[in-house]
């Protein structure tokens, strides 16, 4: 697949919630198709601290405006520096990267806790594209960490879960009372938190439907050369995270195995 560096101007770039931001950045030219599940990898300029680019899940994509959005949590250097962008900043981009989600005919699940979220909105909004009004899960500590829900319930049915109980449902996103209601899916696709998706990819094994998971590794370079990113796989090989996923088959990683 064709990929490009490219200098992006920042459109807008705004906080969501106290850990969060969203970042929208434009190219001067027609985009590169970018399919859900892929990243990119971002230039963190003037930060001393921080020599490599920063992968990135993409969160939208709008091919009329030329625009793809992030939506980031801080949690560095890199990332505090992303969110002091402001409009008209330059940000050097290397996209689009790894492999995405499946999209195809079916009856979908999405279930996102924390930043996972932020792949599974292009991914509904694909799904739509082909007439499937998806189920979602979103998972956060509370209130506070919850944001943007309404763009989530205007591509499908959301249904949210937080440890405290302070929105939905208490409990973590593998205790919906909907996964227990036999809604015959035959694709679940998930992001967040390892011990989440392992929990996720357990139940979708037992209910023998098709589980994605996308795995957050650390990806250096995003094209396979620094290997910091590789991952075992069910046959023993070790693979690259940013060419072989982010995305797999959580059957591939045994993930679906307690």
């Amino acid at each position: 697949m064709k990929k490009e560096i490219q200098n992006f101007t920042v459109i807008s770039n705004a906080f969501v919630n106290k850990e969060h931001f969203l970042l929208k950045v434009q190219l001067s030219k027609a985009l590169l198709p970018v399919f859900p599940g892929q990243f990119v990898e971002v230039k963190v300029d003037n930060e001393p601290n921080t020599f490599l680019r920063r992968p990135i899940s993409v969160h939208d994509v709008d091919y009329k405006e030329n625009t793809i959005t992030f939506l980031i949590r801080v949690c560095g250097k890199g990332t505090e520096k992303l969110s002091a962008l402001r409009p008209q900043d330059n940000v050097n981009i290397i996209y689009p990267l790894g492999k995405g989600f499946t999209v195809q005919q079916g009856k979908y699940l999405l279930i996102g806790g924390g930043c996972g979220v932020a792949p599974l909105y292009y991914l509904a909004r694909k799904l739509n594209e082909i007439n499937i009004f998806p189920d979602i899960i979103i998972g956060a500590r509370n209130a506070e960490a919850l944001f943007d829900v309404e763009k989530y319930q205007s591509l499908g049915n959301v249904h949210i879960t937080t440890e405290d109980g302070s929105v939905g449902e208490r409990g973590f996103v593998t205790q919906h009372s909907i996964l227990a209601q036999h809604q015959n899916y035959t694709h679940i696709c998930t992001c967040g938190p390892e011990a989440m998706m392992k929990a996720v990819a357990q139940y979708a094994a037992k209910h023998n439907i098709r589980c994605e998971v996308s795995l957050e590794n650390t990806m250096a370079c995003g094209v396979g050369a620094c290997l910091c990113c590789v991952t075992e796989t069910v046959e023993g090989h070790h693979v690259c995270v940013c060419t072989e996923g982010p995305v797999f088959d959580a059957e591939k990683l045994n993930f679906s195995k307690k």
